[in-house]
């Protein structure tokens, strides 16, 4: 007892041992796990560089087409968007144009973007295709513009268009001669069916000949792979020679497989050309490894993984396929890893591991028992980014990379943990891998959310984390390794650095599996000749089959048992044509279908056909009798060909020849002109000679061989009273269970006329005595329908005829006949339309182009009854009884010509037709049907609509309209309409007044038919209405005149100008518009137009003095309306915002400059105002102002003066522009060289204007020019400058000169020079220089002294007045 005690005491010590330890790992897992996430977060941060922001190029706008006249400039546009920033060449009809080539000729630029080709001076030869090609290290992408330069009428220079080889854009259909009337386009050395193999290189080509030739005119020419578009590629490149068209594969791959078609276009003409691209797999290099897998795609792409997908090859290699394996290979490099340990089936799988923003290459290997195959041909490369992510990312604008990424984040909301995530689901589930999708949670605070993902067995509560170590950062995850055939259910938590947050609700059960099935095989698989070295298969598809990816067909020689692909490239729909084939060999095909589950079981194998031409002369006639026999003639039957040469017979020939003792005689053609009945009856015998007969058909082919040679019949007349045997025995309507026989009565009745019919059976393979009658009675149809039949069993029939004498002989034997319903098998199908018109249907999946469908009352023609209208169309077919009665009783069929006995049969007996009649008689007085209920609504005048529909109304309908239980009429306040064809009823008020509320109701009555619908309008909803009502009239009144159609609006241009706009209506040359700014008119200097409807006004460099009240008026004869835009207090602010946010976006980069007092740092904008506030920080702190730090700004300058800088100086600079709500930032790093080089050239700014500050200079006080008559002195007196005090000297001429008695120079104080001269000279006349001169410069003032003689001047004036004179005279 003690000792079982003491047990159960360590028992529960050991249970909460347990649960404590469980708690304190579980609590310190989450720790660890979230200090990870924290971590590679940062990690991310600090590793993120610009290969996240690799794209290719995209045309944001493409180059659009222009028609010029000659001598014409044209310019070609084109944005572009790509990281790294495209390079962008232009061409001009496929070659690159060569600016250096044409001087002046094209002007090619590209700026923040935007590229343009300017081609100047535009002549006849610049009418061409332009491309501009865009290329960067992820891609090339190329647009397309024509330019077509027009002549004027009379112009054309026939020596020049002769002269080159331009080409003329497609679209430009006129020759110089005029239009083309049309161009015949033809197709010589055509290429053919073609069969390649993977790696290997192959060329498709044709010469192309059009009719009319006209040089400066090329075609367009454009191929297709299975009708979509080729564009070149790395696998694929065109070439137009000018007459020949190629397409070139450099590496051949399976998904190169396919139809090509040529298309040729020339102006408003084209012909095209198509044949089959057959790609064989590659040798592989161990033998009887699989094939490569193909078209392998990135279904979805986020952080966290990326779906491939792939298709499943032809070839298994003699083994099935265990898996795939798929490979990935980032972007850039060349090294391949692979994804998955373990091969998976299904043809899609996520792939995990992956570096977020990181580009990656796909590809897949198959492996079966015996090795790994050749992997896939690459996919597409693809970013692991979140869809939403990719698409911020490629809207970026171009920009170079500055080296530098600003993540700016808000700060997180402490203590805040996550809710649960919600709409948690299981979106795709197989036996590898399960994938999970769920919604982020409403509560989750400012900081990111992590996820993990925990999964439990079903029927427990042992959650376990399955991403302990790894945290989810998308909304969606890919688990692995779970037990296939088990059930699971999957919840997930949020977690952030406040805690991990409740789980959220778990998914439904779900079992580890695939969920799509593997397809059915397809059925029926139906060979038919096609050429001498094809045949066209078609299949049954498979039934209810999922995400059915397509089939792959095969053949075998009959009796090899080897079999061969036809197709390498899963081909969709239900027929295809298998090329390559030995003319002459007989062969057997199977059809498999295949979707991402994997490969159906193969179909049964379809039946051997010989190999040559569709179409050939029919097999011979077999089984000829004698029906009937006279004393001069003979009645012959026969059985039509079995196999009838692809074609109808068209009609039989019969031969005869005499046989005298056992020795035939010559062959005689028994008829000229063909017959179309398997019977013939053969004049102008011999009585009692024996004769033998023979049968040929004949086709559209020709003649078929003979049949083989019947036996001996005797000429003579019968006397047998019984009847002769039927003839042409059929059967059609084959099903499970029954079938319907019929047959032609005997030719030789016998003595009295035929009675009646027996039908025997038996099973094809019984013997003779095992026949057994159908009919205890005879049936005087021609026609039995057999029921009782065995599925699957084949049987045969005979019938005999009945007189009064006896019974006759059997006929020949129909079938034999298998007892089955074959699939796509349809019956008629009786209907009833909305009339009352019965009619009975029948449709034909399996009709050839010769079809024809033929109805049958009692097996007996309709064509020509009165009581029965047929209208066929397509694969469908319609009987319409024009008056059903008694008469029409009996079994109607329905029978499909040039098929295997497609039929089917529909009974009307007296039942049926009460019941049809019934039916039709309620369809033909129905309830009136009602496409709309009643309904109310405001037009544009203010009136009041009450409106309804009937889906038919007759002639005779009527209607009355109720108001509040009283009968309303048509009068002055009511109008009503009724339109027959549509069905509307209408009821039209022009103005609600308050005794209309109450219930209004429309009565219908067609005939015996009726209905009505009512709408009630009282109280809220009637005030409301007629609010409205009274709106939409004022505002038509107001729209009589000029008025507005969009009111007053603002917006901010992109040059920082703030734009007034408005749009206006019903406007003409009289209408005048007027602005006004708090009621002051503004005067518009330009006069508006009205063209395109849209009036503005541009205020530029809008600041607080244009705040105010504007308002526009427009007027006229008709009168005026007017619109107000209120742009003060909060309006004026949210305006001012959105001008400061345009402003600080207009922001430059921060650039360094050095000046004499420091180093200033700027930044400009389109203009500045003062509701920017501009903030400086210097390492994340503030930068105080004083003395030597000064900010400002001069006029679009915005600036930091860092005056005398110190070490202390340096490091990163922030300038944030703040527009009112958001802060614009702007960012410069003043440290290492670039702070050296700032500091270095700061102190030489500063030497440099020490030393222009005390350079020697002359201040002042010499003239240019100084004149001075002789003999007088000359006093000259500068001022100069300089520290250190200059030195002075005096030039003359360029020479200097020294102080003497008549030149006397001084320098005083250091500051100023004297010049004197006492009693000048004309030798003193000539060109003075003071130079000054201290250690930091000098300066040279020159003046000119001019001496002059008073006598001199006087007498030169005298001369001068007489040479005057004498000119005069």
């Amino acid at each position: 007892m003690v000792s079982k005690q003491a047990t159960s005491t360590l028992q529960q010590e050991e249970t909460f041992e347990k649960k404590s330890r469980k708690v304190v790992i579980r609590e310190k897992a989450e720790r660890l796990s979230l200090r990870k996430t924290l971590e590679e977060t940062e990690a991310y941060h600090a590793k993120l560089n610009e290969d996240h922001l690799l794209h290719a190029p995209e045309f944001i706008i493409k180059p659009r087409s222009h028609t010029v006249w000659e001598k014409e400039n044209v310019k070609l546009h084109c944005s572009i968007a790509g990281w790294p920033e495209p390079r962008v060449t232009w061409y001009k009809n496929q070659v690159p144009i060569n600016v250096h080539a044409n001087p002046g000729k094209y002007i090619i630029e590209s700026r923040y973007g935007m590229h343009t080709l300017e081609i100047n001076a535009c002549d006849f030869e610049d009418t061409a295709q332009y491309r501009a090609s865009a290329m960067n290290v992820k891609g090339e992408l190329s647009a397309y513009a024509s330019v077509v330069v027009k002549r004027y009428k009379g112009e054309f220079d026939e020596t020049r268009f002769h002269a080159g080889a331009s080409t003329m854009p497609l679209s430009f259909a006129v020759t110089p001669y005029g239009y083309a009337s049309k161009f015949e386009i033809h197709f010589d050395d055509k290429f053919d069916v073609s069969f390649g193999r993977e790696g290997e290189t192959m060329s498709l080509g044709c010469r192309v000949v059009i009719t009319p030739e006209i040089k400066h005119f090329q075609p367009e020419i454009q191929w297709y792979r299975n009708g979509v578009p080729l564009s070149p590629s790395k696998w694929v490149q065109t070439l137009w020679s000018g007459e020949r068209a190629t397409l070139t594969f450099s590496h051949l791959n399976k998904e190169d497989e396919g139809l090509y078609t040529i298309r040729v276009r020339m102006g408003e003409y084209y012909e095209q050309y198509s044949a089959y691209v057959f790609v064989r797999d590659a040798d592989a290099e161990i033998e009887g490894a699989p094939a490569a897998p193909l078209d392998v795609k990135c279904l979805e792409a986020n952080k966290d993984y990326i779906i491939i997908s792939w298709k499943q090859p032809a070839v298994d290699g003699g083994s099935p396929i265990l898996g795939y394996f798929i490979d990935k290979c980032e972007v850039g490099t060349d090294s391949w890893s692979q994804c998955n340990d373990t091969p998976v089936k299904f043809a899609r799988f996520p792939v995990t591991g992956l570096i977020e923003g990181r580009s990656y290459i796909f590809r897949v290997r198959a492996v079966n028992k015996t090795g790994i195959g050749f992997p896939s041909r690459v996919s597409e490369p693809v970013a692991a980014l979140d869809p939403a992510e990719k698409a911020r990312l490629k809207s970026r604008p171009s920009a170079p990379w500055t080296g530098q990424i600003i993540v700016t984040e808000e700060e997180p909301s402490e203590g805040i943990v996550p809710g649960p995530p919600t709409d948690l689901s299981v979106t795709e589930a197989t036996r590898s891998y399960v994938v999970l999708s769920w919604k982020p949670p409403r509560q989750r605070g400012h900081e990111g959310i992590m996820y993990f993902v925990e999964k439990c067995e079903a029927g427990t509560e042992n959650w376990q984390r399955v991403n302990t170590e790894l945290p989810v950062k998308s909304p969606r995850f890919a688990l692995f390794d779970l037990a296939e055939g088990k059930s699971y259910c999957f919840r997930v938590r949020c977690s952030n650095s406040a805690g991990v947050g409740e789980p959220s609700d778990a998914t439904e059960v779900t079992v580890v599996g695939d969920k799509l099935d593997i397809p059915k095989a397809p059925g029926k698989i139906i060979p038919s000749r096609n050429t001498d070295t094809s045949v066209v298969v078609s299949w049954e598809e498979s039934t209810d089959a999922k995400e059915l990816v397509g089939y792959y067909i095969e053949a075998s020689v009959a009796g090899s048992g080897k079999w061969e692909p036809c197709n390498n490239n899963p081909v969709k729909g239900s027929r295809f044509t298998c090329h390559g084939l030995v003319t002459g060999q007989s062969y057997i095909f199977r059809v498999r279908a295949v979707n991402a589950a994997g490969l159906s079981e193969y179909s049964q194998d379809s039946e051997a056909i010989e190999v040559k031409a569709a179409i050939a002369p029919p097999s011979p006639p077999h089984d000829i009798t004698c029906l009937e026999s006279f004393r001069d003639s003979m009645v012959l039957g026969w059985k039509q060909p079995d196999k009838i040469g692809g074609a109808e017979i068209t009609g039989y020939y019969v031969n005869y020849r005499e046989v005298i003792d056992g020795v035939p005689g010559k062959w005689r053609e028994a008829n000229v002109k063909a017959v179309s009945e398997e019977a013939y009856k053969i004049s102008n015998l011999k009585e009692n000679m024996v004769y033998q007969f023979q049968v040929a058909a004949m086709n559209m082919a020709g003649l078929g061989a003979p049949s083989a040679v019947s036996e001996c019949f005797k000429c003579e007349e019968w006397t047998i009273a019984v009847p002769g045997p039927p003839h042409s025995l059929k059967c059609s309507e084959v099903r499970k269970d029954s079938l319907v026989l019929q047959w032609k009565p005997p030719v030789h009745s016998g003595r009295t006329p035929v009675t009646g019919y027996f039908v025997d059976v038996k099973e094809a393979k019984a013997e003779e005595d095992q026949w057994r009658g159908l009919n205890e009675a005879a049936v005087k149809n021609v026609y039995l329908k057999v029921r009782g039949l065995k599925e699957g069993v084949s049987y045969v029939f005979r019938v005999r005829a009945i007189n009064q004498v006896g019974v006759g002989k059997p006929s020949d034997l129909a079938g034999p006949v298998v007892a089955e319903t074959r699939p796509g098998t349809k019956e008629v199908v009786v209907n009833v339309d909305d009339d009352g018109v019965i009619s009975l249907n029948f449709e034909c999946d399996q009709m050839t182009p010769k079809s024809e469908f033929t109805w049958s009352k009692d097996y007996v023609s309709t064509e020509d009854s009165p009581r029965l209208e047929v209208e066929s169309k397509g694969n469908k077919t319609k009987m319409t009884f024009k008056d059903l009665g008694m008469d029409d009783l009996g079994i109607y069929t329905c029978d499909v010509t040039d098929t295997d006995g497609i039929a089917s049969s529909y009974l009307i007996d007296e039942e049926e037709l009460k019941r049809l009649l019934a039916l039709s008689h309620d369809h033909k007085f129905p309830t009136v049907p009602v496409k709309s209920e009643l309904a109310v609504e405001i037009l544009e005048k203010g009136q009041v609509r009450f409106w309804m529909q009937a889906e038919k109304l007759s002639g005779n309908a009527k209607v009355n309209y109720i108001f509040n239980e009283k009968e309303i009429f048509e009068g002055p306040k009511y109008k009503m309409h009724i339109d027959r064809n549509t069905g509307i009823i209408e009821m039209f008020m022009e103005k609600l007044q308050d005794e209309d509320e109450g219930t209004y109701t429309f009565q219908l009555q067609d005939g015996k038919a009726t209905n009505h619908s009512t709408v009630v309008l009282i109280g809220d909803v009637f005030k409301k209405l007629q609010k409205e009502a009274e709106f939409q009239r004022q505002e038509w009144i107001r729209k009589q005149g000029p008025h507005f159609a969009e009111y007053l609006s603002w917006e901010v241009t992109g040059e920082c100008n703030v734009l007034l706009k408005c749009k206006v209506a019903n406007i003409k040359k009289e209408t005048h518009i007027v602005w006004y700014k708090d009621e002051r008119e503004i005067s518009v200097d330009e006069k508006h137009d009205f063209k395109d409807g849209i009036c503005t006004l541009l205020i530029t460099e809008f600041s607080k003095k244009d705040a105010g009240i504007y308002e526009v008026i427009l007027k006229d004869d008709r009168g005026k309306d007017k619109s107000r835009l209120k742009l003060v207090d909060e309006a004026f602010k949210e305006l001012m915002t959105e001008v400061c946010k345009k402003i600080a976006l207009s922001a430059t980069d921060l650039k360094i400059q050095s000046t004499a007092e420091g180093i200033r740092l700027y930044s400009f904008v389109t203009y500045y105002v003062e509701d920017l506030k501009v903030n400086w920080s210097h390492n994340g702190t503030a930068v105080r102002y004083s003395d030597r730090v000064k900010t400002g700004v001069t006029g679009e300058q915005i600036w930091l003066q860092i005056n005398e800088p110190t070490p202390n100086d340096k490091g990163k600079y922030i300038m944030e522009l703040f527009d009112g709500k958001t802060g614009h930032q702007k960012t410069v790093d003043l440290s290492g060289q670039a702070y050296d080089e700032a500091y270095a050239e700061f102190q030489r700014l500063k030497q440099a204007a020490i030393a222009e500050k005390n350079r020697a200079r002359v201040l002042g006080g010499l003239p240019d020019v100084v004149t001075i008559q002789e003999g007088k002195a000359l006093n000259l007196t500068c001022n100069v400058w300089g520290d250190p005090p200059p030195e002075v000297s005096w030039l003359k001429n360029e020479k200097a000169l020294a102080s003497d008695d008549h030149c006397n120079l001084k320098f005083e104080a250091g500051k100023t020079a004297y010049f004197t001269i006492n009693g000048v000279s004309t030798a003193d006349s000539g060109k003075y220089g003071l130079v000054v001169k201290n250690k930091y410069g000098s300066e040279t003032s020159d003046f000119t002294v001019s001496v002059f003689i008073p006598e001199e001047e006087a007498r030169m004036a005298a001369l001068e007045a007489q040479k005057g004179g004498k000119k005069a005279k």
